[in-house]
């Protein structure tokens, strides 16, 4: 699948106009789905949707998916490249599964590696911060570690964290991963900002997110998919119809993968690309930090 730079005509061109709506549209109301709703009140509407579905989330990921998101993951991590040494902050990772995926990575290195005593960042511990702002999805990832044996595993650091008002250090970051999660938040551009500010220079960003299909007829089928199977399967599976309406709802309400990518670079990141994967149901965007 080919990586897709940001065109800079698109960014010259549009934000401007972006900006201005963006500005007006925060100072009243924000999307909650497809309902309009004030800024206050959707940090607690996403947090309820999150604490109804972290029982089930792994169960309803793999259904949903077809178990497709393992893989998207993997790529996510793939594109990360891990290194032992790092400092790293997964973003709305409650559950674990990215933050696990760049451990097992990271032990690989070490595994395959003949470790001279000289290398510092062979030496120096990884740290992996797992920041989500629900503590029901920190529970079900502690919950994984205790099963996967990494419940005291020095390296993994569970945080409870709003992802727009980090309380990590300037520069502090080797990377920054965000999988399924920025499409929730209240303000993309401050999450955004923020990911720049904690991450060094030369600190990658990656986010893994639901996105927009570019085949019409496959749109079609995906829509159809989408607002009729996916909150039907959450009503049987989940005794939660409501809350996969709403996660289907904010795919949809969510930039486009040109316009999203324009807004990484408004932030201040450059070499910002985006990948499709399956057509554009999920995409993964980065940038740099230089």
């Amino acid at each position: 699948m080919a990586l897709r730079p940001i065109s800079k005509n698109f960014r010259r061109f549009f934000l401007p106009i972006l900006s201005s709506s963006v500005s007006h549209f925060h100072s009243h109301a924000t999307s909650f789905g497809f309902k309009e709703v004030h800024e206050d009140e959707k940090s607690r509407l996403v947090g309820n949707v999150f604490s109804n579905v972290a029982s089930k989330y792994d169960l309803m990921n793999d259904l949903m998916s077809a178990g497709l998101h393992r893989l998207w993951k993997d790529r996510l991590v793939a594109e990360l490249n891990p290194f032992p040494g790092m400092k790293h902050l997964d973003m709305a990772g409650g559950t674990g599964d990215v933050a696990f995926r760049i451990l097992e990575a990271v032990n690989k290195i070490k595994h395959r590696a003949l470790v001279d005593a000289s290398e510092d960042h062979f030496l120096a511990e990884t740290q992996i911060h797992v920041c989500d702002i629900n503590p029901n999805m920190l529970e079900v990832g502690r919950k994984r570690a205790l099963e996967r044996g990494l419940v005291e595993h020095p390296s993994l650091i569970w945080v409870e964290g709003d992802a727009e008002f980090l309380k990590f250090e300037d520069n502090s970051m080797d990377g920054y991963t965000i999988a399924f999660g920025i499409r929730n938040v209240t303000h993309i551009e401050k999450v955004l900002a923020e990911a720049y500010r904690v991450l060094k220079r030369g600190g990658r960003f990656l986010c893994l997110e639901l996105s927009h299909m570019e085949t019409p007829v496959l749109k079609q089928l995906y829509d159809y998919y989408s607002f009729s199977i996916i909150p039907t399967i959450g009503e049987f599976v989940a005794a939660d119809r409501e809350s996969y309406q709403y996660l289907v709802e904010s795919i949809r309400r969510f930039p486009s993968q040109e316009l999203f990518a324009s807004m990484i670079a408004d932030a201040g990141f450059q070499k910002v690309q985006y990948e499709n994967l399956v057509g554009g149901v999920v995409a993964i965007h980065s940038g740099l930090k230089i």
